[in-house]
């Protein structure tokens, strides 16, 4: 009887771990398809005066690699106005999707205000990922050149042409 017990309890012990683990064994290979990424870009001035273009060297850095993986970019920008272009020539304009073909690109953004300028740059992949960035701009004061100083004449000189009280022809007759 002890022996008929213990046969049954090794059997119900077996049939429950093969119960909870047999469900866990599927026949397909699970591929990870979705990869984080990061959005990296080089220093970019902060002042920039109207009709100025600053270069932003942009680098998208995926965690893993995947070979649909699909990235697009599109910007928003709630202060100033200016002129966001692609390096292949393309003008951007905000809110609309624009597909990245390559991983390493540049932007080129052209001020046309001269106030502060904010640019928002959203990354997103074809799985959902998204990462945003933001470009603050000031509005550099153009340095004008100073006014060369004229030469004065000096009191003792007896040259008419200089002084207008001298001018025996004033009206240039």
């Amino acid at each position: 009887m002890k022996r008929t017990f213990f046969s049954c309890f090794w059997v119900v012990g077996a049939l429950t771990i093969s119960m909870f683990c047999l469900p866990a064994c599927q026949r397909e290979l699970d591929v990870q398809q979705s990869y984080p990424f990061r959005f990296e870009t080089l220093p970019v001035q902060k002042n920039i005066a109207g009709g100025e273009t600053a270069e932003i060297r942009c680098h998208l850095i995926p965690e893993g690699r995947f070979i649909g993986t699909r990235y697009t970019l599109r910007y928003f920008q709630p202060d100033g106005k200016g002129e966001l272009r692609l390096d292949d020539g393309r003008i951007l304009h905000p809110n609309d999707r624009y597909p990245l073909s390559t991983e390493v690109f540049r932007l080129y953004y052209t001020s046309q205000s001269k106030m502060r300028q904010t640019i928002n740059l959203y990354i997103e992949d074809s799985f959902g990922h998204l990462v945003q960035k933001t470009f603050d701009f000031n509005h550099k004061k153009e340095d004008y050149p100073k006014p060369v100083p004229q030469p004065r004449p000096s009191d003792n000189d007896d040259d008419d042409r200089h002084h207008p009280d001298r001018d025996p022809n004033p009206r240039g007759y």
